[in-house]
């Protein structure tokens, strides 16, 4: 990924968007404005923002004394990695941990960011169109794009695709020739009426867009309007084709009919009775098992659930799930078992027990304050209950009595305003109760998974926990998340509605963090003199990053950085 190439930007600018987007260890990197070819890296220490010059020889990329790269892609990822350390001279580290990624060039939904050749060409061919085509950032040269159309010819492959290369100049884009537009959208339309010609003479036209669910964060907003909006196309029955979010809820719903999961185990005689809904199966592959179950019972291993990781973070620990159906007067037992098994101190319910005078869960808790109940081989007492906006609070003790293992302490927290078989009417009362819940989790994160029951809160969890404070101008992928979801827990995000409601939650919280963020402004700083040593070694000795003659055009590049253009608006 080359994001964190931030080709319009000065250095003065560079300080500004590191200290109101980003965190200690944001970074970005940015052409010289003096000497063309190099390159710096501005990276914020702390509370200030210290800027790396990086030599580009033309042979290979260096900070002056380190190690020699072939590409800048390689020297950032080599910093960022576990292979070098950049010191200060008076021994502060500067670490290189979250990119800070640019905005995106457009906000058409044809544009798919740093998606590669290899994985546009497979995108395409599964298509199977001709004349379907995409933009994407070139990987091998930042600041540059690629028009990648899947054409009539067929190769040993499949249908053959043609990448385009777009060049950007001066804020510019052209694919050589005559032609040079203002803006991506313009060179697209453009060639969308009269084709490209290639080199040998073929003709290449872009008939219809592979529209990408992937968006920067910050562009949320201009997202959920396009798919809001209706089209003024008709169809054979003079009816007005749906808006975007049924396009994407549509192709989810196509794309789950593809995968094909067992779920052989909730469908044995002896586990039927223990299923709320017929239709809504665990998965064999992700399902909990209850350990230690009566050899001499057949299914007393199973309960409706599932673990769900998030596959969406990018770190070691993936946060993992429990997603299950609301209890059955018959499951209430192999519930506790589960909670007591997976150590989970945290339960989410989002339905009433009774809604419309249809069951939705029985109630598997004690209902007045210091009252025990038992649940098989446990004990569940009722601490305390309180009641807040839209939901309650319980605190619980869950002991065991068969064995010989501290009390443990539950938080049930039960959300009431979720009207049935529709959505809110605003996101904002399930945000604050998402938020509620994940700082419990949160204190409690030597414990077990969460788990939750009922709805599909699930899946707009871990679009908003999976975004960490640096994360406004990365990328998301709401289609994506609820696929993951539906990967491995059926049942999840059953109508538009719901999808919509999903987008509209998190467009909410990336604009509440926004005015978080405004707030920040911090100091400037000079450019850093840096050591460089092995990771994890102690230093042998000390590059001088910078001599007398480095510093001095260190001075006059910082001088000329602050004094350029401010950042293109797009």
């Amino acid at each position: 990924m080359v994001r964190w190439f931030h080709r319009d930007l000065s250095g003065i600018d560079a300080e500004s968007v590191l200290k109101t987007r980003g965190v200690h260890g944001s970074f970005l990197a940015r052409p010289s404005k003096k000497n063309v070819g190099d390159f710096s890296l501005s990276v914020r220490v702390g509370e200030i923002v210290t800027h790396i010059r990086i030599q580009n020889t033309g042979d290979y990329y260096d900070l002056y004394g380190g190690e020699k790269f072939a590409t800048l892609a390689e020297l950032v990822e080599y910093y960022t990695g576990d292979h070098g350390t950049l010191q200060d001279k008076d021994g502060t580290v500067i670490e290189l941990k979250y990119p800070l990624n640019c905005s995106d060039p457009t906000t058409e939904r044809w544009y798919h960011g740093h998606l590669s050749g290899p994985n546009a060409e497979k995108l395409l061919r599964e298509r199977d169109e001709p004349g379907t085509f995409l933009v994407r950032e070139s990987l091998s040269k930042p600041g540059d794009f690629v028009l990648s159309v899947l054409t009539d010819d067929m190769t040993s492959a499949g249908r053959r695709v043609s990448h385009i290369k777009i060049m950007c100049n001066n804020d510019r884009y052209t694919v050589g020739g005559k032609d040079i537009f203002d803006t991506l959208a313009d060179l697209v339309e453009h060639f969308k009426r009269s084709g490209i010609e290639e080199l040998s003479g073929t003709m290449i036209y872009l008939r219809q867009p592979y529209y990408s669910t992937r968006l920067n964060a910050a562009d949320i907003e201009s997202r959920v309007k396009q798919l809001g909006q209706t089209s003024d196309n008709m169809d054979g029955a003079n009816k007005k084709i749906k808006a975007g979010f049924w396009e994407e809820f549509d192709a989810l719903q196509k794309l789950e009919t593809k995968v094909t999961k067992n779920r052989d185990e909730g469908m044995r005689p002896e586990n039927k009775s223990k299923n709320r809904y017929k239709n809504i199966l665990p998965f064999d592959d992700t399902r909990v098992t209850l350990q230690n179950a009566d050899p001499n019972v057949v299914g007393s291993d199973y309960i409706n659930a599932n673990y769900v990781i998030n596959k969406l973070m990018d770190i070691d620990y993936q946060k993992v799930y429990i997603a299950c159906q609301g209890c059955l007067l018959t499951t209430v037992n192999n519930f506790w078992q589960m909670v007591w098994q997976e150590e989970s101190r945290v339960i989410v319910m989002t339905t009433r027990e009774v809604e419309k005078g249809r069951n939705k869960c029985v109630p598997y808790w004690p209902t007045i304050e210091g009252e025990s109940k038992e649940a098989g081989r446990y004990v569940v007492t009722l601490l305390s209950e309180k009641d807040a906006a839209d939901y309650k609070i319980r605190v619980m003790e869950l002991t065991a009595p068969h064995r010989k293992e501290p009390t443990r302490t539950i938080w049930h927290y039960q959300y009431l305003s979720w009207p049935d078989h529709g959505v809110p009417q605003e996101p904002g009362g399930v945000l604050s109760f998402l938020e509620q819940v994940n700082i419990k989790q949160h204190e409690l994160s030597s414990t077990g998974p969460m788990i939750i029951h009922c709805r599909y809160l699930l899946t707009k969890e871990p679009l908003i926990t999976s975004s960490p404070a640096w994360g406004l101008h990365d990328d998301i992928d709401i289609q994506k998340c609820i696929q993951m979801v539906r990967e491995q827990r059926s049942g999840m995000v059953q109508t538009e509605a719901q999808y919509k409601f999903i987008y509209l939650a998190v467009l909410q919280y990336i604009d509440s963090t926004k005015l978080t963020r405004r707030a920040v402004m911090e100091t400037e700083t000079e450019y850093g003199n840096l050591s460089i040593q092995p990771k994890h070694q102690k230093a042998s000795h000390v590059y001088e990053n910078l001599g007398a003659k480095g510093k001095k055009d260190v001075k006059k590049q910082q001088s000329e950085d602050k004094k350029s253009g401010s950042v293109r608006k797009r």
